[in-house]
């Protein structure tokens, strides 16, 4: 998989629908929004991380029969980011709401993982 930093389309950082808008507010607008821009695409770059990261768990579970799910982790890990998210004055049901998403993926992901690990041992009659 190549990584690119940008994607193949270009991002018109200008783009907006308001019109009519004083041009040294709409540049200090466009200042901050790139701020935003560049947080946003940290945050797709470490989710990216995060996934590969996920995937090689799912592996390891898939080849020791673990389940996909890990219910303590999951509820161990939405407690330590809520209490992240207040010191960080962000909502914590936020924070949870966008864990859950996160983990409703990567148990997705594990399962897949499973169904393939598990056919690809079928197929080889149960080596590996």
């Amino acid at each position: 998989m190549t990584q690119n930093s940008e994607p193949s389309e270009p991002f018109d950082a200008r783009a907006s629908s308001l019109n009519d808008v004083d041009p040294a507010v709409f540049e200090e607008l466009l200042r901050m929004r790139g701020t935003i821009d560049n947080i946003d695409a940290a945050l797709v770059h470490m989710l990216a991380e995060r996934f590969q990261a996920t995937q090689r768990v799912g592996l390891l579970k898939a080849q020791y029969q673990l389940p996909p799910g890990d219910p303590h982790r999951e509820a161990a890990q939405i407690d330590r980011l809520r209490r992240l998210a207040e010191s960080a004055r962000l909502d914590p049901e936020f924070a949870e709401k966008f864990l859950n998403f996160i983990i409703s993926e990567v148990i997705r992901h594990h399962e897949r993982i499973a169904e393939d690990h598990n056919r690809d041992r079928e197929a080889t009659g149960g080596n590996e």
